[in-house]
């Protein structure tokens, strides 16, 4: 029920409230800053440092959106958001982007009139438990307290999930992800369930993290991505293929590294169309042709992005799995660049 009450109540805004016909790409210019609607506080994907600095993969995407639109990373205000404010924000304009690990569904896409311009993260729906719980899978959690954001995917994911395995599900609805942790630390909730990657950010930043487990099921597809608004189809390009263009520059071997290299030696004829050697493909964006350039360069090719602030070798710890090039087993893939 609360899911349909926020569906309304958003799309009611994005109708009375949308900028309708309004162009985006002229307005952002126009104040020489994107506004991207980040999340509040989710360690390797968007947070804020001492100094009010933020970090993480999804603001290396509105970063690397800034450079196309205004040429400099930099120029971008990152507008923190919760489950509850994120799409009405972006409906009444408040946000040019929606950058907030945020699952592309069929009512996102049609009630709400929204435009995801792709998919930046693969991702599914876990469990984290303590150890001493003393679990090893999801079908162990019967009649166990678990905490869930309410109205979201994962509350719907949860009951669903519960349902069809004849489980008792003992819910605890909680507001934010910073409400969730706190209530699992506080024993509140015996479990937690979130996207697995937020899992793997909250397990991070624990004093303990030895001492809680993801479980290995994932039970749910959760495409995260970009968001817009729907009526504003220049504008929706501009970001689909930002993204497109860092997806593309990775399998290219094109890096923030050999990137000027490249501009000068490559034969390859999709990296001189990508990196606007011999095509002026930006034209047809309203962009000049060496935009895709300067989205490599602000922070690297989508797997520079992601080992930076997700990978392996971060704290998060996340291996790429679903989010590889599709050439290595994954679901990453750019349409051709002509």
């Amino acid at each position: 029920m609360m899911k349909r009450v926020i569906l309304g109540a958003v799309a009611a805004a994005g109708l009375s409230c949308g900028p309708a016909g309004a162009d985006v790409l002229d307005d952002i210019r126009a104040r020489d800053q994107l506004s991207c609607g980040v999340n509040a506080g989710l360690a390797g994907f968007a947070a804020p440092d001492a100094n009010g600095n933020w970090t993480g993969f999804d603001v290396a995407f509105c970063k690397a959106v800034a450079a196309v639109v205004l040429g400099d990373p930099s120029k971008v205000s990152f507008q923190p958001t919760d489950l509850a404010s994120r799409f009405q924000m972006l409906a009444e304009g408040k946000v040019d982007l929606l950058v907030r690990n945020s699952t592309w569904t069929f009512s996102r896409d049609t009630a709400l009139e929204l435009e995801f311009a792709g998919v930046n993260y693969y991702d599914g729906q876990g469990f984290m438990v303590r150890k001493d719980l003393g679990v090893t899978s999801v079908k162990e959690l019967n009649d166990v307290t678990i905490c869930v954001q309410s109205g979201s995917t994962s509350a719907q994911n949860l009951a669903d999930y519960f349902r069809a395995n004849g489980m008792t599900l003992k819910q605890v609805d909680v507001d934010s992800d910073a409400e969730g942790e706190r209530r699992y630390s506080a024993r509140e909730c015996e479990a937690y369930t979130t996207d697995a990657s937020g899992l793997a950010a909250t397990r991070a930043a624990f004093a303990d993290p030895e001492n809680h487990i993801v479980l290995p099921e994932i039970i749910s597809k959760e495409p995260l991505g970009p968001v817009v608004r729907q009526d504003e189809a220049r504008w929706a390009d501009v970001v689909r293929w930002t993204l497109f263009a860092l997806i593309a520059a990775e399998e290219y071997g094109v890096t923030s590294k050999n990137i000027e290299e490249l501009i000068k030696s490559s034969a390859n004829p999709e990296v001189q169309r990508l990196l606007g050697v011999t095509e002026d493909l930006g034209a047809m964006l309203g962009l000049d042709a060496a935009w895709a350039r300067r989205a490599i360069q602000a922070g690297g090719n989508y797997g520079e992005i992601f080992a930076a602030n997700i990978g392996e070798q971060t704290p998060i710890g996340l291996a790429r799995g679903l989010n590889a090039q599709w050439t290595q087993g994954g679901l990453m893939y750019a349409p051709p660049f002509r």
